[in-house]
């Protein structure tokens, strides 16, 4: 059953401030249901699950990074019978064409007249929750087919529309270790995820627990916390959550100081970077704090919550020169340090 009455569509949503403040009360109930759920199956990795929850509450993707056997895979399929959400996995591999995914056209006769017609049969993408596995194991036409889709929400077929559902994700793997053979997405196709979230291995007490779970009796089952309509009405309350002005202007200035070529960027940043992030870093910096604070039960987005997603939202979007690989500084190094150095009580202009 759904601990959310107040937001459902058939029931009167509520509107106004109050609405908004019971709403968020009650997500923070919700957040800590889904927890508990997700805690019957998945062991440890809370940061992991706290960044899909974001980008899902931001109606975002995501892109986890980590080495095989981490349980990325169930981790995501876990989460969408928590969400009561469809959910489809697309293993991707090298001959995975374009339709694969989107779907095809087909011959179709009707019984009747025998007239025959084209009819769309659909793809594993028509799902609320997609899971694109090893997104790098497949070519760049077919990841330009996913990452169309995810940004424009729709797919397109013989010049015809066909809606994806809503809510819609995909919350893609790639694994960084074998990379012989594969297709790493480019910086700018990257740049359409909100996050790049890091899935390390479990420390010892977790994986013994975890040895414990998989080896013992069947497996718990999850109940559904949240559903479809739930998900949409907190993604228009994470919208409505308040931001000062002086929490824009340190968003502002953690992305603007990571342009090597432009007068504000830091000396380390000119030194270490190609690129720095742009406009849609600033952004998803603002919207992940939002769901951040609404998450934790907050009623207003403060720089600590921005300062808490930096580092999956700038992870990705940061480009390191040779220098920097040269001395084994990361994007995540360069972003740590320019936390360090931007102060939280920007000065508006």
């Amino acid at each position: 059953m759904s601990p959310l009455p107040n937001v459902l569509p058939g029931q009167g949503r509520p509107v106004g401030a109050d609405a908004d403040l019971q709403a968020v009360d009650n997500l923070k109930a919700a957040y800590a249901t889904l927890k508990s759920e997700l805690a019957k199956i998945i062991v440890g990795q809370q940061q992991v699950v706290d960044e899909i929850l974001i980008s899902i509450f931001t109606r975002s993707h995501a892109l986890l990074v980590g080495v095989p056997g981490l349980a990325k895979t169930l981790m995501v399929s876990t989460l969408a019978q928590s969400l009561q959400l469809t959910f489809k996995r697309v293993q991707f591999t090298p001959d995975l064409m374009p339709s694969d995914i989107t779907g095809t056209e087909v011959i179709f006769q009707e019984p009747g007249s025998n007239e025959r017609k084209f009819k769309f049969l659909k793809g594993p993408i028509f799902a609320n929750i997609v899971l694109a596995d090893e997104i790098n194991r497949t070519p760049p036409k077919t990841q330009a087919a996913m990452l169309e889709a995810m940004q424009e929400r729709k797919v397109t077929v013989g010049g015809q529309d066909y809606r994806l559902p809503d809510p819609f994700f995909v919350l893609a793997t790639q694994n960084p270790v074998e990379q012989e053979g594969t297709y790493p997405l480019p910086e700018a196709q990257l740049d359409r995820f909100m996050f790049m979230i890091l899935v390390d291995y479990p420390t010892p007490q977790e994986e013994r627990q975890i040895m414990k779970m998989a080896t013992g009796s069947a497996a718990s089952i999850v109940q559904p916390v949240l559903t479809g309509d739930d998900i949409l009405n907190l993604q228009q309350t994470v919208r409505r959550i308040p931001a000062a002005d002086h929490v824009y202007a340190y968003a502002e200035k953690l992305v603007r100081v990571t342009r090597p070529k432009t007068a504000e960027a830091l000396d380390f940043c000119k030194r270490w970077l190609s690129w720095g992030a742009g406009p849609r870093a600033s952004m998803n910096l603002i919207m992940a704090a939002k769901a951040r604070a609404i998450l934790n039960g907050q009623y207003h987005v403060s720089c600590d919550d921005v300062e808490s997603v930096a580092l999956p939202v700038m992870r990705h979007r940061l480009i390191p020169n040779f220098a920097a690989q040269s001395e084994g500084v990361t994007s995540d190094d360069i972003t740590r340090k320019v936390l360090a150095a931007i102060p939280k009580d920007q000065k508006l202009d």
